[in-house]
């Protein structure tokens, strides 16, 4: 069984930046694609960025192009996700999430203040 974990999130200043991580573990994390969602308050989960398997292919979001950049380091038995954030505005206040397969991760709050 797999299980995702995100850290980093918190509150920063618009302009700002913040590296969210997700750690996978479980066994067989190395083998499968990793993505980030999020989800606004009282807003529907949005794609925020995706990486393959063994990190030589990405995809970003439209809304965060430009802005966020996705990365992943593999290890035996887990992989740890990296989603640098950039230029952070307040419109990306929200729970951010990682996601494989169908397990997720219990979320990450960032927070950005004007």
């Amino acid at each position: 069984q797999e299980q995702l974990v995100e850290s980093g999130g918190g509150l920063v200043q618009a302009g700002g930046s913040l590296r969210l991580s997700c750690e996978a573990s479980g066994g067989t994390s190395s083998t499968f694609g990793i993505n980030w969602f999020r989800q606004a308050p009282g807003k529907g989960r949005e794609f925020v960025a995706s990486i393959n398997a063994n990190g030589d292919t990405t995809l970003i979001g439209d809304s965060v192009k430009g802005r966020f950049t996705i990365s992943r380091d593999n290890h035996k038995n887990k992989s740890t996700v990296y989603l640098q954030m950039s230029n952070l505005k307040t419109k990306n206040t929200a729970i951010y999430y990682c996601n494989a397969i169908h397990f997720w991760g219990p979320g990450s709050q960032v927070t950005v203040s004007s």
